[in-house]
């Protein structure tokens, strides 16, 4: 991408000649936040040129599941380090889930988490407020205080722990319901997981780790898909990781039952074949499966039983994973390489088109989050939330050069495809060839409600 300046800063951008998603190449005028034109041959006196072709344009990625650590766990990653991450991945943006420290369960600490975001500006920051006081799962949160709050939080998540009460899990379905509201569920019968290392079958079998059944989590969204339908609620399933999984979905989902649900991008690459490495990189919350799974949620995506790519990014401080199996944590980075990997995984095998993609990573987890703004089509009038993806490149990861502060990458030393050229958050370029540029500044007198700032 080569860009040229026609006059001075006015904050009107034309992309001239980028392929709207992957289709015909096509410009775009941006200018005072939104997209004014697209079409072809335009011009516009004192826009900054950005010849894109060769490029895609694509709607700014919504990650419906990312874990930015603050407030109380920055030595793992702060909202300024995290959200730096996602605009170099395309994220224009992220549902910051609920296991910071303060826990998110009160209108005051979604406040204090919309703020930072706000006061960051790279990418939109959508608070997730907890399910439960304190994460525990004895007694709700305050879901109406969340949702009334300026972060109007619309999800609601004990991510990282299972809501297993049945009666608690009906109830927060019930709550929601009043204010449009969702709850993600983190699909893990405890019971079923005490002491679980990794996947069970084979390779746990070969290596003596206590293993995870798969069952552990096809179990706990047969109840809630039900209890769902009972209720006449959203559910939202995060993370599924089997192929039992799946058609659970899908059964659900021909029945009319309001149920979403998301793959993560190391899910539709990685198996637990990995871990007879007994690298803690390799340790995530659902374990990495067999290739038949992998197989199985790759189908699910491109047919639409999954609905969305959740990256469920999880930095950790270098000395809980650089230790030994057992006392490693879970978790794996992923706002910057997730476009890689789904390009890698769904496109590249053709099983999805660029439109595919847009669909699963920014139209329908923004209308699962209730974002108004995002996930929007690339037409005028329109919010100009755009990035410029460049599908032939191929780059190789290495976590110490990334944005976030964990190094906990499973695709270190990986080559995959596709680079992130341009980010546009709001009509600002927040990446340009390649690069941070400079965050989305908000208007002093701006800082109300967060449904569309």
């Amino acid at each position: 991408m080569t860009e040229t300046a026609t006059g001075t800063a006015t904050g009107t951008y034309l992309i001239r000649g980028a392929a709207i998603l992957g289709g015909d190449a096509e410009d775009l005028l941006i200018r005072d936040g939104v997209i004014a034109e697209r079409g072809t041959g335009l011009s516009a006196e004192g826009a900054v040129v950005i010849e894109a072709a060769g490029l895609v344009a694509l709607p700014g990625m919504v990650d419906i599941h990312t874990h930015l650590r603050e407030p109380g766990r920055e030595d793992a990653e702060t909202v300024e380090t995290g959200t730096r991450a996602a605009a170099l991945g395309g994220y224009t943006a992220v549902h910051a889930m609920a296991n910071s420290n303060p826990v998110a369960d009160t209108a005051g600490v979604v406040e204090q988490v919309h703020s930072l975001g706000r006061a960051s500006g790279w990418v939109d920051v959508r608070p997730v407020g907890a399910v439960t006081v304190g994460l525990a799962g004895e007694q709700l949160a305050e879901l109406g205080a969340m949702a009334d709050s300026r972060a109007q939080v619309r999800v609601f998540s004990d991510d990282g722990i299972c809501v297993h009460d049945p009666v608690l899990m009906r109830r927060a379905l019930e709550y929601v319901k009043a204010f449009d509201g969702v709850v993600a569920q983190h699909a893990q019968e405890p019971r079923l997981t005490a002491g679980a290392q990794m996947n069970e079958g084979t390779v746990s079998a070969v290596l003596g780790l206590a293993g995870w059944p798969a069952v552990a989590e096809e179990s706990i969204i047969a109840r809630d898909v039900l209890l769902a339908q009972h209720v006449g609620s959203r559910l939202h399933v995060c993370h599924v990781s089997t192929a039992g999984s799946v058609e659970i979905v899908r059964w659900a989902k021909e029945r009319g039952i309001n149920v979403t649900a998301e793959v993560t991008p190391h899910h539709l690459l990685l198996t637990d074949e990995l871990v007879r490495s007994y690298d803690p990189v390799y340790k995530v919350n659902p374990p990495l499966r067999t290739d038949a799974d992998v197989q199985a949620l790759r189908a699910g995506l491109a047919d639409g039983t999954i609905d969305v790519v959740g990256t469920d990014h999880a930095p950790h401080p270098s000395e809980h994973k650089e230790c030994e199996w057992a006392q490693a944590a879970m978790g794996m980075t992923g706002l910057e390489t997730a476009l890689s990997v789904v390009q890698e995984t769904m496109i590249e095998t053709g099983l999805m088109t660029w439109a595919d993609f847009a669909r699963v990573t920014s139209t329908v987890p923004a209308a699962i989050g209730r974002v108004a703004d995002q996930g929007r089509p690339l037409e005028a009038g329109e919010p100009a939330n755009v990035i410029l993806v460049d599908p032939a490149a191929r780059w190789t990861v290495d976590p110490h050069k990334m944005a976030t502060m964990g190094r906990n990458s499973p695709f270190a030393g990986k080559e995959l495809p596709g680079a992130v050229i341009a980010t546009f958050f709001k009509g600002h370029p927040t990446v340009l060839d390649g690069k941070l540029n400079t965050p989305y500044r908000y208007a002093a007198d701006s800082a109300g409600a967060g449904s569309s700032n």
